[in-house]
């Protein structure tokens, strides 16, 4: 009998410390969690979502509150629904690969023209006197009035869309690199030029890595604009690719499937930009990344 009333009275003490222990490791859950929303990668991770996920509510609640048609504006359970069958459509995947093949081509292309002519114009002032002009007057020209032209030279096929693809991922690397090999420290160079070295030292061994972090910039800008020179060359003639199919579902009043198709261009080129983006971090690894 003893034994069993000190057992007795001992489960209430017992259940007390429970529950502080429960509610210590509770609190430390919790400042786990307050640890890890607070750092910035975290942050960049998740609150893209909740943004998207607080747009798509009042998008949804709004197009039915207001009875919008779905020619005008459908809800996003309605694009959800179109987007589900493209997922899981051959056509769809078919597509998508033909405008990625001609967004990282043209880009590639584009990347490795305006590099070089970069590299030329900030190490040769005459270069740059006689044909920057030259080069910003043809960049100022719409590219929309320049792709008929292609199409006549380079045929409806993948080769006109590259071309506009890389028409327009040129200009920003072109001038990205030229800033970055014009911006390096005088400082640095004059040491070099101390040390005996000679100008292609000087450019390997300073102004190059010093106008990296400048070209990588450049790089994820011709990232987004290849995918729209992309779109762009499919909206003024081809056979395949998502601007052909967005043309087609326009032609059947398909708002939803359209919208379904700029959500699929919207993650392939988060995916790609943030794949440049990840590449600089990785090869420029001396820049300080705020």
């Amino acid at each position: 009998m003893p034994s069993t009333l000190s057992d007795t009275r001992e489960l209430p003490l017992k259940t007390a410390q429970d529950e502080q222990e429960l509610k210590r490791e509770a609190w430390d859950v919790r400042k786990v969690l307050l640890q890890a929303l607070s750092s910035r990668g975290l942050r960049r991770l998740v609150l893209p979502f909740v943004a998207v996920g607080i747009i798509l509510i009042v998008w949804e609640i709004g197009v039915r509150a207001n009875d919008i048609p779905f020619y005008i504006l459908p809800a996003p359970s309605a694009i959800y629904q179109s987007l589900e069958k493209d997922v899981s459509s051959l056509i769809m995947w078919g597509n998508l690969y033909v405008t990625a093949k001609e967004t990282l081509l043209g880009f590639v292309f584009g990347a490795l023209l305006g590099f070089v002519i970069g590299i030329f114009l900030a190490e040769f002032p005459i270069i740059d006197d006689t044909f920057y002009p030259l080069i910003v007057a043809f960049q100022s020209m719409p590219k929309v009035a320049i792709a008929p032209l292609l199409l006549i030279w380079f045929g409806f096929g993948l080769e006109s869309k590259i071309a506009i693809a890389a028409l327009l991922a040129f200009f920003p690397v072109l001038v990205n690199t030229a800033l970055g090999l014009r911006s390096t420290d005088l400082r640095q160079e004059e040491l070099m030029h101390s040390l005996a070295a000679s100008r292609w030292q000087v450019f390997s061994m300073v102004r190059f890595f010093n106008a990296l972090p400048s070209v990588f910039a450049g790089l994820e800008l011709a990232m987004v604009f290849s995918a729209i020179g992309a779109i762009v060359g499919e909206f003024v003639g081809a056979r395949a690719g998502l601007g052909y199919m967005i043309q087609q579902r326009n032609a059947e009043t398909d708002i939803a499937g359209i919208f379904a198709i700029l959500f699929i261009l919207g993650v392939f080129g988060a995916t790609t930009t943030y794949t440049v983006r990840l590449l600089a971090a990785r090869i420029v690894f001396w820049q300080q990344h705020r």
